[in-house]
């Protein structure tokens, strides 16, 4: 994942049916039995990571670095036991259609946050309405958009009203980052709460609560004994998460072993050498991330509001870009293969995923072309060099950022069609500024839950987390149908028809599929990345 932004337009999605695409994606790595009610180890852990918080408020932030800590701190209704994506009851005892456009759960009795406040049917009411009325430019609110009324008849009910039936990702919504059940006594209903409010607060009811804060420095974890979720207890006595600014010194501290995780975020190249140490395990799990360019359909050379704006121009200018990019260069010269070159607007290993843009551009194998490039561009009348002003982050995305965006640079300018001005700005500001603010620019995505919708309605829906103005009214009423469409076959061939058309328009380029890699000292166990793609704290131990 990484950064995502609300939007109204997420037509409908989900369902009961959870998983109705299937994943194939590889198991998990390392797994820990982690739940029922074993009791904790009386040894803390040190996890070191470079992945940066903008809020632990559920409506204010849609990052990994921010929803890292609310994967421990918060409940959910329905959540991913370890080693599976399937969800199944949290703090529920049962969840499921009871109309195709009611989706009724049913809370365990007695829950309680780590200050004393019940956790009810008004909390979970109350954690849904403000997520989609605060609506956060940089919150997760797009992903409640088949959200149309939460209803409590009791104490322990809640019957959430949709507006399009048969969602088929529902269930899997209700365990993503729009769906925290946060303490109304301590939130605000209308705003952001600041970080300090809620850990003074102490609104916790998930596995920890956070016993210091220092944002993007220093967090300590103690087990929350309250936790009444099916994950269980932690297996550990408490976690310290440390937070660098440089991976290269995470990578010493776990080398020497200062720390006992790091994940995630550590260079290629300081993989492939902790590999060589033998005080640290190297663990991999299925990747669903992937990294990509986002094109903002109003600001890019001849967008709809750029001097000279011509939309025929501009797509020629995005498919000659298309047509330069040497994917297999990128993963091999910068990842090492770590990554793997993506064709395909759904992430390798879901169903539905096809490579829609190989046979497109380049050579029409995954290659690049020149004369291509120089075609398209002609045809359209462009004027060459066309100024590329090309923004990147490299302190979310890892050191080698900078070494990717300066490959993609050197393909794009070669043979003179283009001139790229790269530019580099820290995360918390890229964030709030990538919205209109760039016209070319890199994110990377990591999946809320493991569906191919996932990969589709955030980013194509016309009112998408980008923000960049895309608007296909094909592809609107082709994501609407896939997403409530409970015929596996058929909607595969909608997800399929779905990246097809949005290759031609290239609303965003893939680059590259990556997996999940986390290295821990020798003696620490319970390590799990599976393809709920969720880190979780409590299964590790030592």
């Amino acid at each position: 994942m990484t950064v995502r932004r609300s939007t109204r337009a997420r037509l409908g999605l989900a369902i009961g049916a959870v998983g109705a695409t299937a994943v194939v994606l590889a198991g998990c790595a390392s797994t820990n039995s982690g739940g029922g009610s074993t009791a904790a180890s009386s040894q803390p852990l040190i996890i070191g990571t470079t992945d940066k918080i903008t809020s632990i408020d559920p409506a204010g932030s849609y990052d990994n670095g921010s929803f890292a800590v609310m994967n421990q701190i918060y409940p959910f209704l329905l959540n991913s036991k370890y080693g599976t994506a399937e969800v199944t009851p949290d703090i529920a005892t049962s969840a499921e259609f009871t109309s195709p456009t009611e989706y009724t759960v049913k809370l365990k009795p007695g829950l309680k946050y780590a200050n004393g406040d019940a956790l009810d049917s008004s909390d979970v009411k109350f954690s849904f309405d403000r997520m989609v009325k605060i609506n956060d430019p940089n919150g997760p609110a797009s992903l409640l958009g088949n959200l149309d009324s939460v209803e409590t008849p009791d104490a322990t009910t809640v019957v959430f009203h949709l507006k399009n039936p048969n969602d088929q990702t529902w269930a899997q919504v209700l365990s993503s980052p729009a769906a925290p059940i946060v303490d109304e006594k301590v939130f605000s209903a209308d705003k952001v709460t600041p970080d300090n409010t809620i850990v003074e607060g102490k609104a916790f009811a998930g596995q920890y609560e956070i016993k210091s804060y220092k944002v993007n420095q220093l967090i300590e974890y103690v087990p929350y004994k309250g936790y009444q979720g099916n994950l269980g207890a932690p297996q550990n006595s408490g976690v310290t998460v440390k937070y660098y600014a440089d991976p290269s010194n995470e990578k010493l501290d776990i080398g020497k072993g200062n720390i006992d995780v790091a994940f995630p975020s550590l260079s290629p190249s300081d993989i492939s050498d902790l590999k060589t140490n033998k005080n640290v395990k190297v663990v991999d799990g299925p990747g669903g991330a992937i990294r990509y360019i986002v094109w903002n359909f109003n600001t890019m050379p001849f967008g709809a509001t750029a001097q000279g704006a011509d939309a025929a121009k501009a797509l020629a200018v995005r498919q000659a870009a298309a047509d330069l990019i040497d994917r297999p260069a990128i993963a091999k010269d910068v990842y090492q293969d770590t990554f793997t070159p993506l064709y395909s607007y759904v992430a390798q290993g879901f169903t539905g995923a096809n490579d829609s843009l190989k046979g497109l551009y380049g050579d029409g194998k995954g290659g690049p072309s020149l004369d291509k490039a120089k075609q398209t561009l002609q045809a359209a009348g462009v004027t060459t060099p066309v100024t590329l002003n090309l923004q990147y982050n490299g302190d979310h995305y890892g050191a080698s950022s900078g070494d990717e965006y300066a490959k993609i640079k050197a393909q794009l300018e070669n043979g003179g069609l283009f001139t790229v001005n790269l530019a580099q700005t820290e995360w918390v500001t890229y964030q709030k500024q990538r919205v209109d603010g760039y016209p070319v620019y890199q994110l990377g995505w990591f999946p809320d839950f493991s569906d191919a919708d996932n990969y589709l309605t955030p980013f194509f829906s016309k009112e998408n987390f980008l923000s960049n103005h895309y608007d296909n009214p094909q592809v609107q009423d082709l994501l609407a149908k896939e997403a409530t469409n409970p015929d596996a076959n058929s909607r595969k061939q909608q997800i399929e028809q779905i990246q097809d058309l949005v290759a031609k328009d290239l609303s965003t380029i893939p680059l590259l599929q990556g997996t999940q890699i986390a290295v821990v000292g020798k003696d620490v166990q319970g390590t799990t990345l599976d393809a709920s793609f969720k880190f979780r704290y409590a299964p590790l131990h030592k």
